[in-house]
């Protein structure tokens, strides 16, 4: 008796870390990279270092310079997302943008590659919202991620980041990161 109730118990164990494993996979999935040679780079601000206000809502709120290289031939189409995970509401999405040509280098400052699209922000505008943390939360780590897709986007712009995130499901080739910081506190 006693071993069946421990079977019983370590059964259902497996059942649930198998339904929890799927689920936590299909949420993922566009995240399954094939190739990991790309770089994003900034020339507005070095990986893990402070955001100039210039790029944030105390200043001009512009996006910074962005440089990309390594981009693999196979790859159709780039995307942009840059989103702050220590918001006290959950991840605070600031930008997506999709469409990016794979021979774009460089993203200008305070510009728009020709021909790309941008989505919904959590602010509830469409474009870049740069960080903007609220008072006494501490330094938040906004993250600029780019992705090389397999295949080209098609979603209209003022598309909210769980389309774009569907909508990139089993696409992404690689990806690149950088990541900038940014506080209200003193």
């Amino acid at each position: 008796m006693k071993w069946r109730v421990i079977f019983i118990v370590a059964l259902i164990s497996v059942v649930i870390l198998f339904q929890f494993l799927i689920k936590r996979n299909a949420d993922l999935d566009y995240l399954l990279i094939t190739e990991n040679n790309m770089e994003l780079k900034s020339n507005s601000f070095k990986h893990n270092s402070i955001i100039p206000p210039e790029y944030t809502c105390d200043s001009e709120n512009i996006n910074p310079n962005l440089s990309i290289e390594g981009v693999s031939e196979d790859t159709k189409e780039l995307v942009l997302i840059v989103d702050d995970p220590d918001a006290p509401a959950g991840t605070w999405m600031h930008w997506t943008m999709w469409g990016i040509s794979p021979s774009i280098n460089v993203i200008d400052k305070g510009k728009l590659p020709e021909g790309v699209k941008e989505g919904l922000t959590s602010f509830g505008t469409v474009g870049y919202g740069g960080p903007c943390p609220p008072v006494g939360t501490g330094t938040h780590r906004y993250s600029f991620r780019i992705y090389a897709l397999n295949k080209n986007i098609n979603l209209n712009a003022g598309a909210t980041p769980e389309e774009l995130e569907r909508e990139m499901s089993d696409s992404v080739i690689d990806s690149a990161e950088i990541i900038g910081l940014y506080s209200h506190d003193k």
